[in-house]
C-alpha cells in the first residue's frame, strides 16, 4: 500500500499573495526573523503612481468633504447638548 504524501492544500484562486501576515510576536506559530525577506514583485501595495492634476484635487476635496461632514455632526451634537443643558435640565 502506498503512502500518500499529505501535502498544502492547493486552490485555484490562490496566486500566492500575502495579503495580510499573521506572524504576531506572542502567538504560538510565531517564527522570529521571518518579516525579514526579499520583496516580491507584485507583493507591494505602492504602485508607483502620483495623482496629478484634477485627480489630486479631487481626492484632496473627497478628504475634506468626509473631515467637514465628521466635524458638523460633531458640531450639531455638542449644540444640541448645550441646548439641553440651558433649556431642561438647569432650569
Amino acid at each position: 500500500m502506498k503512502h500518500l504524501k499529505k501535502g498544502k492544500k492547493r486552490y485555484d484562486d490562490d496566486d500566492g499573495r500575502t495579503i495580510a501576515r499573521m506572524n504576531v510576536d506572542g502567538m504560538p506559530w510565531y517564527i522570529p526573523g521571518s518579516e525579514r525577506r526579499a520583496p516580491v514583485e507584485g507583493d507591494s501595495t505602492d504602485t508607483g503612481e502620483e495623482l496629478r492634476g484634477v485627480n489630486r484635487w479631487a481626492y484632496i476635496w473627497g478628504i475634506l468633504k468626509a473631515v467637514f461632514l465628521v466635524m458638523t455632526c460633531f458640531a450639531v451634537v455638542y449644540l444640541l447638548f448645550i441646548l439641553f443643558c440651558t433649556n431642561i435640565w438647569f432650569t
